[in-house]
């Protein structure tokens, strides 16, 4: 259980293909301030890491006795866990976690939602769509729309931040002299 949470902490909106790709290395650089990403196209990009999940790297990596060539989300067997392992880990957790959280039934939870969780999350916490991308891997910005539609949450606080018009729209009504010179014509 601890490869699944320690998975999605560690790289909060990596694509599965990305975060399986991290050996011990990438996350050895700048003392475990951040980890280096293999994106689509082979692009590569850089993102940073929370303290308290270079804490748990290095616990983790301590407990596993990992060498910096060797892939950080190993599986039993020390090889790179597979996509299937992910998902079957991750509905371990969902399992536990609709305990307290019986909603989580009627959800299909997968690696993708929480890569989704994660650009909400950021968009709540007023990240701009731009970096929002960037922290993505996304290419092209428009790309993230899919990912971070507003929710109800955050139009309500964008019409409290509106001004409400402070006067009503009367309909038109001509002076008595105007209508006489357009009769005129």
């Amino acid at each position: 259980m601890i490869i699944c949470s320690f998975f999605f902490s560690i790289i909060p909106g990596a694509r599965v293909s990305e975060a399986l790709s991290v050996r011990v290395q990438d996350v050895q650089r700048d003392d475990y301030r951040a980890v280096q990403l293999l994106g689509k196209g082979r692009k590569q990009r850089t993102v940073p890491l929370w303290k308290e999940t270079a804490q748990h790297i290095r616990a983790w990596l301590k407990l596993a006795g990992l060498k910096p060539d060797q892939p950080l989300l190993p599986n039993r067997f020390g090889r790179t866990i597979t996509r299937n392992g992910v998902q079957q880990r991750l509905q371990l957790h969902v399992q536990t976690s609709q305990l307290n959280c019986p909603s989580l039934r009627r959800r299909r939870i997968s690696p993708h939602t929480i890569r989704h969780a994660t650009a909400m999350n950021l968009l709540q916490s007023g990240v701009a769509p731009p970096v929002i991308a960037l922290w993505l891997g996304h290419e092209d910005p428009a790309t993230t729309h899919q990912y971070i539609e507003a929710d109800l949450l955050m139009k309500e606080q964008a019409l409290q931040r509106l001004q409400p018009p402070k006067q009503r729209r009367s309909r038109f009504k001509p002076r008595p002299d105007l209508l006489t010179f357009l009769d005129g014509l």
